[in-house]
């Protein structure tokens, strides 16, 4: 079961505590210099809203002056590029079964999904998912961002090959050749777009994801 995190609005449309990534969202989306975060217990929360953003970045401290795990970290000063698409992968088992979507980061409307995949793990999912939104944008002569939030995918598309220790085998093969046609397509094609890790301690879960945590 996915673990309850509550979000700090200092300054969007409506400043306050939130419970959820969507009523925060509400509050941020489109408001400029929005300042936001998300926390892991109410009690942080409540203190991190009374203490004000400037408090909280400047002091690098948590709730309250003491050191904390989460309230540590500076509230992020990247905003999220709306304009992009973010992608994700859901999973039955790891390895198992896999598919993976892209959609409007946005609107949440899904632009493209594939699977079930018979057989596969996270991260290859992950790595699919975007270099399918990096060759459906270079198809649109786009240069939008492109957003996931698995570290290994992004360090394999960097690198232009994978580093995954999932067996070859009948059951493995038909995620293998399509990794392997991801493969060829980043050693063959040039993209200006950017692949960017979500910030999902400050934004909350990515537009794409599948909630199945």
């Amino acid at each position: 079961m996915a673990k309850s995190k509550y979000y700090v609005v200092w300054e969007g449309k409506v400043p306050g505590v939130y419970t959820s990534w969507p009523d925060c969202q509400r509050q941020v989306d489109n408001y400029k210099d929005a300042k936001y975060k998300s926390f892991e217990s109410r009690e942080e929360a409540e203190a991190a809203f009374r203490k004000g953003w400037k408090g909280i970045w400047g002091a690098g401290s948590g709730a309250g002056g003491g050191k904390t795990k989460a309230s540590a970290a500076a509230v992020s000063k990247t905003e999220i590029d709306y304009d992009s698409i973010s992608v994700d992968v859901g999973t039955m088992g790891n390895p198992g079964p896999i598919e993976y979507k892209g959609v409007d980061t946005r609107t949440g409307e899904v632009i493209f999904a594939k699977g079930p995949i018979s057989k596969g793990t996270n991260n290859l999912g992950e790595f699919l998912a975007i270099v399918h939104a990096l060759a459906y944008l270079k198809q649109q002569n786009s240069t939008k961002t492109v957003y996931s939030d698995s570290v290994n995918a992004l360090k394999w598309v960097k690198a232009k090959a994978v580093s995954s220790t999932l067996v070859r085998d009948a059951s493995t093969r038909e995620v293998w050749e399509l990794v392997e046609r991801a493969e060829r397509w980043l050693q063959t094609n040039r993209y200006e777009n950017k692949v960017l890790k979500w910030d999902t301690k400050s934004w909350g879960e990515i537009k794409a994801d599948y909630g199945r945590k």
